[in-house]
């Protein structure tokens, strides 16, 4: 296939701005990191839902529809998804179920094309102890007092996407101290479960994933064990794109896990990233249904277009 235009991208991984050549023109492969569906998205999270939909859209234009295959993922696995069950009184299934249903209209609503697979985190457990047993097989985890972790120190070049010094990879990884880890970087692979708890059986007993091996094991499933472009928002970079990095590559034993890595910028509020941790956040559904910003409804092609305006 000809490409008349080559398109550049700005990779995260090397700092620089790159000719896009996909391993296969066939099918080229990308996958952006989705929602964890525990309450609805704030206009925040729909930066990165139309940032890569306009890649999607033009890779299609580029390569052909039939030969770019996007996946983005749902996280329906999560202690933030047990915590507020808990709190709503209701069942976790039935929260994942009714946020994940907005989640879909809203994003419909806003013009962005559906991706080609969306893969539940809880229908890839059988991937995700498959890539835990091979790291521990190849030296790169270790199983401590129920929990499986990742041996951080085991990976020489760990730390090259976001390029931090240890004392600041410490601190923004807010790891847990507990007296089982071997080093205070090493993070959770694989935790047991309480009985009122989400688990599956496991070689280490009943448990369920940490939050990094999702995206490991569902990218692996649906593009390979090494892709085009792995997509998501600048905060991600660390440490979820870090620990996907780490555990797909020393799973699989390549030096990269995508060739390129994206990441669009924060929605700023008063100079501030606008978050739920800081308060100061509306979501895409008020903005859709409700008269309370400026006395009507958003249409999603007006959101979409605001969002459009400024660099990704």
């Amino acid at each position: 296939m000809s490409v008349s235009t080559p398109l550049k991208l700005y990779n995260t991984l090397t700092r620089e701005r790159e000719f896009f050549a996909p391993i296969d023109e066939g099918c080229v492969r990308l996958y952006v990191c989705g929602p964890t569906v525990y309450d609805f998205a704030h206009i925040g999270n729909a930066r990165p839902l139309i940032v890569f939909d306009v890649l999607y859209r033009l890779l299609r234009e580029i390569y052909g529809a039939s030969h770019v295959k996007y996946v983005r993922n749902i996280t329906d696995v999560d202690d933030k998804i047990n915590a507020r069950a808990a709190e709503r009184g209701i069942a976790i299934r039935e929260l994942t179920e009714e946020t994940n249903r907005v989640f879909q209209e809203d994003v419909a609503a806003l013009n962005c094309l559906a991706p080609d697979v969306q893969p539940r985190a809880t229908e890839h457990i059988a991937e995700m102890i498959a890539i835990i047993e091979k790291l521990i097989a190849n030296g790169h985890a270790y199983e401590a007092d129920g929990h499986v972790l990742f041996d951080v120190p085991s990976m020489p070049d760990y730390g090259q996407l976001s390029r931090r010094p240890l004392d600041d990879m410490i601190a923004g990884a807010r790891v847990e101290v507990a007296p089982y880890k071997k080093g205070e970087m090493d993070f959770v692979l694989w935790k047991p479960s309480k009985e009122d708890e989400p688990g599956w059986d496991s070689p280490w007993g009943r448990g369920r994933p940490g939050w990094h091996i999702e995206c490991s094991a569902m990218s692996y499933k649906h593009l390979g064990e090494v892709f085009d472009i792995h997509g998501g928002g600048i905060d991600l970079v660390f440490p979820h794109h870090e620990n996907e990095i780490a555990q797909t590559r020393c799973a699989f034993g390549h030096n990269v896990m995508a060739n390129i890595w994206m990441h669009n910028g924060f929605l700023q509020v008063e100079g501030e990233k606008m978050s739920k941790s800081l308060g100061n956040f509306v979501t895409i559904h008020e903005l859709l249904n409700s008269d309370r910003f400026g006395g009507r409804p958003w249409k999603g092609e007006v959101l979409r277009f605001a969002m459009l305006r400024s660099h990704y």
